[in-house]
């Protein structure tokens, strides 16, 4: 099985000698430091066990991507550890590996390793990327300042709406919007190409993966920082809208899934951010503002506080 359907996808690797020893070997350029990530996917928490082998595998890796794309880096490849059922079947793992060739081509990324078990519970897979960033510029969740302004990539929820859709929310929703938003959930779109220009503007930056108002939570607390969200200047997708209509910001905010980069930055440092979205073909908002104190506020139009029940997705 490796042979056939994984070894191919490291031809391009130099360091994976065609997946045949143990360990594969990197050459850091001068200069760079590496920066490593690791995500972990289960069937029935992270995808449904019916979804396509190859919107599993591009999806996971993605969400690696997107990482490191909220750090700066620029992507260099990845290992693969893969636990299927004992009722794998080869055909499945096939278009598994098509799905990851055709992402290796899009973010120019190669297969460096990885393993394969069979388990007796559901299908994992953990993928661990890797990508570069010069020394000391790596940007951290622990560097947001008072007087930063906040910022956000694309729309937020849309993933979240794709989720509701698949258990049964939006009957009625026009099929071109169950459609887009069912592709934010299966196929997330990491900002590797705006990632890079995060360095020397961003002083802090994670990507959105458990819920807007959770991630910006941890940043809050790794910079000993409060940070305030207007309500109001949540980017919404019109698909969003019509799923959700008067709740789609409240929900929107604590929904998962989005891989969007939420970043804090000087506010003199708009102009410049804006231009290299623009550039790399993504919007991008300003939402709130970093302040002195602690967590993290929800704020309507007259900056009174909106409570929520929850601030996004948690595991246990």
């Amino acid at each position: 099985m490796i042979a056939r359907y994984f070894a191919p996808l490291a031809e391009k690797a130099e360091g994976a000698a065609n997946l045949t020893d143990d360990v594969a070997t990197l050459r850091v350029p001068p200069g760079q430091e590496l920066v490593v990530t690791t995500d972990a996917l289960v069937a029935g928490v992270h995808f449904f066990e019916d979804d396509l082998p190859d919107l599993i595998a591009r999806k996971a890796l993605r969400v690696n991507l997107s990482d490191l794309a909220a750090k700066g880096a620029t992507p260099v490849g990845y290992l693969l550890a893969l636990s299927l059922p004992r009722d794998w079947r080869e055909d499945w793992v096939a278009v598994f590996a098509r799905g990851l060739a055709q992402d290796q081509d899009i973010f120019s990324v190669s297969l460096l390793g990885g393993d394969t078990t069979s388990t007796p519970g559901p299908l994992t897979l953990a993928i661990t990327a890797l990508g570069t960033v010069p020394e000391g510029r790596a940007v951290r969740r622990s560097g947001a300042k008072p007087g930063d302004a906040v910022f956000v990539t694309g729309t937020i929820g849309d993933a979240g709406g794709g989720l509701a859709i698949r258990q049964g929310e939006g009957a009625a929703l026009a099929p071109s919007h169950r459609d887009g938003l069912g592709a934010r959930y299966l196929l997330p779109e990491p900002r590797v190409a705006f990632g890079p220009s995060l360095l020397g503007f961003a002083h802090a930056s994670l990507d959105v993966s458990d819920g807007l108002v959770a991630d910006l939570g941890h940043i809050a607390d790794a910079s000993g920082v409060r940070i305030a969200i207007d309500a109001a200047s949540i980017p919404l997708s019109a698909a969003l809208r019509a799923l959700w209509g008067s709740e789609a910001t409240l929900r929107a905010v604590t929904s998962g899934d989005d891989y969007e980069i939420a970043l804090t930055a000087p506010a003199a440092h708009e102009p410049a951010l804006a231009a290299a979205a623009k550039v790399a073909g993504v919007a991008l908002t300003r939402i709130g503002r970093v302040e002195k104190g602690e967590g993290v506020v929800f704020l309507d139009v007259q900056g009174e506080d909106i409570p929520l029940t929850h601030a996004g997705f948690v595991h246990f």
